[in-house]
């Protein structure tokens, strides 16, 4: 069991039946009447984010969570399979909870999957992912210089993203995956 006065920003909770990772809180004592904690929680489920107000000393169970290093295989429509380096363990994760992730990551690449009380439930890309373009309109003569403007280009992953007008087909480029921005050439 956990206490509100044990709360740190990354704890997994389990509130009602469900898990939840503790993003931010604040312990609040008013002049008159009881403290309480003021949280912002991230449902593991969906990613959905909620604000939730507990009394002082409330307890939740505590949930294991656990990040392993997995390969990322394929994706078959339904699923989304990885397999373990080490032991060559495969699991499926369903391709609805993780499709922002898969947006980012290509067959063959290393990632973090959190494993909440043994279940996978999440992928955790690195913040920013070098991508060949594989689609790109051309840039019109002189539209590279005035550096303002972009384009639609599609990644190796199948994501559109926005790109500045000088970025070709097969160039790799460097792409932000928690706002889906372009950074810079890779």
């Amino acid at each position: 069991m956990i206490s509100t006065n044990q709360f740190k920003n990354g704890n997994h909770i389990e509130v009602d039946g469900v898990v939840f990772k503790l993003l931010e809180f604040q312990h609040v004592k008013p002049g008159k009447g009881g403290a309480f904690v003021r949280t912002k929680l991230r449902r593991t489920a969906d990613g959905n984010v909620i604000e939730r107000t507990f009394r002082a000393g409330e307890k939740f169970r505590s949930v294991h969570t656990e990040s392993r290093k997995m390969q990322f295989l394929y994706a078959d429509g339904a699923d989304a399979h990885f397999m373990d380096a080490e032991s060559f363990e495969q699991i499926a994760i369903p391709e609805q909870t993780v499709q922002e992730a898969l947006r980012w990551i290509t067959p063959s690449t290393e990632v973090d999957i959190l494993f909440i009380d043994g279940e996978a439930s999440d992928v955790q890309v690195p913040s920013a992912v070098d991508l060949e373009v594989t689609e790109a309109d051309p840039g019109l003569r002189g539209d590279s210089v005035s550096g303002g403007g972009t384009k639609p280009a599609t990644l190796e992953t199948g994501a559109v993203i926005q790109v500045p007008l000088f970025v070709e087909q097969g160039q790799r480029i460097r792409v932000d995956t928690r706002s889906g921005d372009y950074m810079a050439r890779a």
